[in-house]
């Protein structure tokens, strides 16, 4: 008990935020979504003191939320003696600067998406995930660059940069912010260089796997829903699991068989979250790509979640922004273990006249259900490649190396005026051949 006291004493003391907008549209009620901050500040290392939530028509264009508010937290976090004031929705950099004026230098200000970029810093293991996670960083921190510049304004008496700012602070001020906005984005364009190597030599491992003729299904779904507890399950793995949000970053691939006697490979992904932040997104593309080559989603829900439903259709809109929601999908729902088989039924039934995938309630804990969801997997692959002949002009060699890339080609005949190919293309890029389609044979 001592070394747990101890221990909390060591956390930064943390004070969260959060508003509800009248015009806004949220995925989770701002309670539940404060729920979801604390876990996040708790994954990030910080003790949650208190919180405190506010309704308005829109964000104050100066501090965020309205002076009474924000005075009402200012007390607060002097009363708990918070050292961090969270809240749970990115701030601009007005906002930011503004907020850190009223609380003072010894309370740090930070928003919901400072907060996860902080989490994937701790949990990237590989090289890759830790370039991903510094673009992102930096591309957040970019536009922010002045904060970090206030103690030139203490020393010029408050006044630096102003029209009547102290001799010798204002240029320099200007300079070395000037220095170290060219400096941040000449590591941004490295960064990019170096994640673009990634990305080609992902693409080649992936044409390689479909050199195979192995099909991939891509396990997506909410933060800390249960994928690699069930990637472990399903292919005997022994993949970092954790009770926490964010807890593998990494991209994992594992074979798997299957009831029909086949193999296919399953690849965990990032785990998704509600307002994910933007830089997350773009910063991961090279590894979510491994979704966009899936020929199947798993679709993994925490069926013991209140918020289930909100969640599922915070991976839905991550996935539309991905372009790849047409693909086949099967929805696991998960941790069954904990429910009771009535409740079972009516959740199964409810998520089932919401989305037209198959849903198979599992647990990824005990085994339960797995095989049911392997074969509905496996049947849900069986729509994803469709048989296609077609005769392309020889001018045509996006469409040729198309058909290589995302297609089987199982026989390729040149003649004097294009290429006839047979094989099978997955069905949602077919309509691009749909002008060059013959009959198959």
């Amino acid at each position: 008990m001592e070394e747990t006291r101890q221990h909390n004493r060591l956390l930064e003391r943390a004070f969260l935020v959060g508003v509800e907008f009248k015009q806004g549209r949220a995925l989770l009620p701002v309670a539940e979504s404060l729920v979801e901050l604390a876990r996040l500040a708790d994954t990030a290392g910080l003790e949650v003191v208190g919180e405190a939530t506010q309704r308005m028509a829109q964000p104050d264009v100066t501090t965020y939320i309205g002076s009474g508010k924000l005075e009402e937290i200012h007390h607060l976090v002097d009363e708990l003696d918070a050292g961090v004031v969270l809240f749970d929705d990115e701030l601009n950099p007005r906002h930011q600067r503004e907020l850190e004026k009223v609380f003072g230098e010894n309370v740090k200000v930070l928003d919901r998406t400072a907060l996860i970029l902080d989490i994937f810093a701790q949990h990237a293991q590989t090289a890759e995930g830790q370039l991903q996670v510094e673009l992102a960083q930096l591309e957040y921190r970019l536009p922010r660059l002045t904060r970090m510049w206030t103690h030139l304004a203490r020393q010029a008496g408050g006044r630096a940069g102003g029209a009547t700012g102290g001799v010798g602070v204002r240029g320099p001020g200007e300079k070395q912010i000037e220095t170290d906005r060219r400096e941040i984005q000449r590591r941004i364009s490295k960064i990019k260089q170096e994640l673009e190597t990634v990305r080609q030599r992902r693409s080649q491992q992936r044409a390689k796997r479909r050199q195979t003729a192995l099909r991939v299904v891509a396990l997506v779904g909410y933060t800390n829903a249960g994928k690699s507890t069930l990637l472990n399950q399903l292919s005997g793995a022994d993949i970092l699991t954790a009770d926490m949000l964010f807890a593998t970053l990494d991209p994992t691939t594992r074979r798997v068989h299957l009831p029909g006697g086949r193999e296919m490979l399953f690849t965990d992904t990032v785990g998704f979250i509600q307002k994910l932040p933007t830089q997350i997104v773009a910063a991961f593309r090279a590894t979510l790509e491994e979704i966009n080559d899936a020929h199947v989603l798993l679709h993994v829900v925490d069926a013991t979640h209140p918020q289930a439903q909100a969640q599922m259709e915070a991976v839905e809109d991550t996935l539309a922004e991905l372009e790849v929601e047409q693909l086949p999908m099967v929805i696991a729902l998960n941790k069954i273990d904990q429910l009771s088989a009535g409740d079972r039924a009516a959740l199964t039934a409810t998520l089932m006249l919401t989305f037209s995938a198959p849903a198979v309630p599992v647990s990824a804990l005990t085994g339960e259900g797995i095989e049911e969801l392997l074969i509905a997997v496996e049947a849900a692959a069986e729509q994803y490649m469709m048989p296609l002949r077609v005769h392309l002009p020889y001018h045509r060699g996006d469409l040729l190396s198309l058909f290589h890339e995302r297609g089987q080609v199982d026989q390729e005949e040149h003649g004097p005026d294009g290429i006839t190919l047979l094989g099978r293309l997955p069905r949602r890029l077919q309509p691009a051949f749909a002008s060059y389609q013959i009959p198959l044979p």
